[in-house]
Parts: structure tokens; C-alpha cells; sequence
């Protein structure tokens, strides 16, 4: 028996915001970043709670990446009067360190009688999906933990792309591969079924049709919602199926050499889909058959297995040289001194992720260690 959980409420669309006007409560707790401040956009949540006469109380120290300190600080400051409601707004670290304050305090104080309170997610950027994902990561010193449960899933999310309007062209192109690659990686997972399927493939045709329109021009409108919906669609999917081994690379590579996480995911993605279609053995077990049904589904040649995956994978190079996505590791700044000091804690970090276990192909040390030297190279080794 398998399961699909669907959650949380999702508003979307233009003027999405407004469904702040239908919630109840007394207290608020607003999870955000200084940015989020200063370009105006917390003001546009607090002046609905206004209005509404709620109360409440700002926690914007939330930074990129966010640390275990940062979650005991919001967590001191959540307990000082225990909301009915808590907003997060911003991108998926804002939203991650919502997660994991709730979910800690709740756990601190579960016995004390306190009734949960409504989580509200309202992402700022259009990547991480982490308004409709029970994950969250969390660094600590110069590692990525990722925490999965259920308790963290918001009951709300709002997508209104009117917040993603401003986001710069590098920003738009680090989230939309990591859109990109969330439905990439839930697609091949163990935990793949029917109803992940759907929206992965959903996810896969918007990021290559409106992607590059809102790197080109983050003024179009329709674009922006497009891949703000893609993002969330993503999440419903890999929320369900999980990731895979790009995502455990990743947050060990960004952790170690502070790579944003998009960025970091789009440096290894292709070297990964290579490495689990066995593109250059049989190059025909499941996860190949769905890469060349994928290329398929977006007109691209694939006569045979090979030859979808193969050009899946230049879709993804062209993607990433369109938008000026550095074509290796080494090219973002990173010498070959400090990479190979450093690789066996990568390889060990990216091991014991949790993506790893659901990846469609089994991988050991040596599979690992030759993934982020290709990726370091940028160049496929067979």
C-alpha cells in the first residue's frame, strides 16, 4: 500500500495575498529576512494584520542557509507569547527555519496544553517548493542537515507572483533549476508512483517553457507565475517521492563552500542523470526509460533510450549556458587544492544524506568521488 498526501491549502494567482483577510487569530509570529524589510514586502503582510487587528511579532535575523542558532533564537522568541499563526515570507531558508522552529518548539512544549498553530508559507522566490514539503535543511558548521516530517508541512501556502517580480536574473536561474531538478529527481525515485509521475512531468514542461522568459524578462507576468506554480508543483511531487543523489551532492557541496543551492544542484545535475540512466553501460534500466520519455514528452529526439537521455541532457546544458550558469565547479571560484582537501567529506556527507537512499540508482564512495570530479571538471567521464 502506498500513500500521497496532499496538503497544505494552496491560494494562487494575482492577489493571492489576500486570503490573509479570511484567517483567525490573535498573535502572529512572521518568520522573514532583512530583505524582505527593506524592499517592503513583510509591510504588505503586517498592514493585512492590521487590518484585521491581529497582533503581531517580526523574527527577520533569518539569513541564507540558516544555522541551528538561528532556529534557537526564533524559538526563544516564538515561546515569549505563543501565536495562533505563523507567516513565513520569504525564500525556502526563510521557510526552512519556519519549519524547524515550529517543529522544535512544538516538541519543547507539546505537554503544556498549547494548540499548534496554523502555519502559513508564502514563498518570495520561485525554487525551493518548500511551502508544500515536509523537508527541511538546516546547516550546521559546514554541513546541511535535512529533517523530514510530516508535522512541518504549512496549512497554507500562498502563491501570489507578484512577490517573485523583482528577483534578479541569477536568482531566477539558480531557483529554476532547482525547480527543475526537484521534478527531475522525484520522476526516478524509488518512491516514484502514478500520481508523483504527474506532477514532475507537469513541472518538467513549465520549466522549459517559461524558464528563460523570466530570465529574460522578470517583468513577464505570465511567466513568473508559470514557474511560481512550477515550483510549488514540485514540491508536491518530491514531497511525496523524495530526491535523489543531486540533491545529496549538492547540500554537501553547498554546506562545505557556501554554493547556493539552486546553483549547486544545476553544477552535478546532468553528471547525475548520466549516472543513474547508465548512459554509458546498457544505458536501458527504468530511470533511462523515464529521462527518454521526458525528452519525448518535450519533442526532443529520442528514437531510442539512448538518444532521450542523451539529448535530456543537453536540454538541461542549454538551459544552464542560457542563463550563464557556470559550466563547473571549478569555474565558480573553487581551486583544485581546496576541492580535493575537501572531497572525502564531501563524498561522506553526500553518503548519509537522506536523498540517497531514494535515488533510482544504487551508489557507493567511488560512484560519489567520480560524480563531483566530473562536476568539477565539467566534463562526463565514461
Amino acid at each position: 500500500m502506498n500513500e500521497f498526501l496532499i496538503k497544505p491549502k494552496i491560494y494562487f494567482g494575482a492577489n493571492a495575498l489576500e486570503c490573509i483577510e479570511t484567517l483567525d487569530g490573535r498573535n502572529a509570529f512572521i518568520v522573514t529576512d532583512k530583505a524582505m524589510v527593506k524592499f517592503g514586502l513583510t509591510d504588505k503582510v503586517c498592514a493585512i494584520l492590521q487590518r484585521k487587528q491581529i497582533n503581531y511579532r517580526l523574527y527577520d535575523d533569518v539569513a541564507s542557509d540558516p544555522d541551528i542558532s538561528a532556529i534557537v533564537k526564533g524559538m526563544k522568541l516564538m515561546d515569549e507569547n505563543f501565536p495562533d499563526l505563523v507567516i513565513a515570507l520569504g525564500g525556502g531558508s526563510v521557510i526552512d527555519a519556519a519549519k524547524a522552529v515550529i517543529y522544535a518548539l512544538w516538541h519543547c512544549r507539546k505537554d503544556t496544553g498549547l494548540t499548534k498553530p496554523c502555519f502559513i508559507a508564502i514563498p518570495t522566490t520561485s525554487g525551493t517548493g518548500s511551502e508544500v514539503t515536509s523537508f527541511s535543511v538546516i546547516k550546521s558548521r559546514t554541513e546541511k542537515l535535512v529533517i523530514v516530517d510530516e508535522f512541518m508541512l504549512p496549512d497554507i501556502a500562498i502563491l501570489d507572483p507578484s512577490l517573485v517580480q523583482s528577483v534578479p536574473p541569477a536568482i531566477t536561474a539558480d531557483t529554476g533549476m532547482d525547480v527543475l531538478c526537484h521534478a527531475l529527481e522525484a520522476y526516478v525515485s524509488r518512491q516514484a508512483n502514478d500520481f508523483t509521475d504527474a506532477l514532475a512531468e507537469k513541472t518538467v514542461k513549465l520549466v522549459f517553457g517559461h524558464l528563460i522568459d523570466c530570465y529574460n524578462n522578470g517583468n513577464n507576468a505570465l511567466a513568473r507565475e508559470k514557474m511560481h506554480n512550477a515550483s510549488c508543483i514540485a514540491g508536491m511531487s518530491f514531497t511525496n517521492a523524495s530526491l535523489g543523489i543531486t540533491h545529496s551532492l549538492a547540500h554537501a557541496l553547498g554546506g562545505m563552500f557556501a554554493i547556493p543551492h539552486g546553483k549547486a544542484n544545476a553544477l552535478l545535475m546532468s553528471y547525475v542523470v548520466a549516472f543513474n540512466a547508465d548512459f554509458y553501460g546498457s544505458c536501458d534500466n527504468q530511470a533511462a526509460r523515464k529521462y527518454a520519455e521526458l525528452a519525448r514528452m518535450l519533442a526532443l529526439p529520442a528514437e531510442t533510450t539512448r538518444q532521450g537521455v542523451n539529448s535530456l541532457i543537453v536540454a538541461i546544458n542549454v538551459l544552464k549556458e542560457e542563463m550563464n550558469i557556470p559550466t563547473s565547479i571549478k569555474a565558480v571560484g573553487i581551486s583544485e587544492s581546496a576541492f580535493s582537501e575537501r572531497l572525502s567529506s564531501l563524498v561522506h556527507q553526500a553518503l548519509k544524506d537522506n536523498c540517497t537512499p531514494t535515488n533510482p540508482r544504487d551508489v557507493s564512495a567511488w560512484d560519489m568521488e567520480t560524480l563531483y570530479q566530473q562536476a568539477y571538471a565539467g566534463v562526463a567521464m565514461s
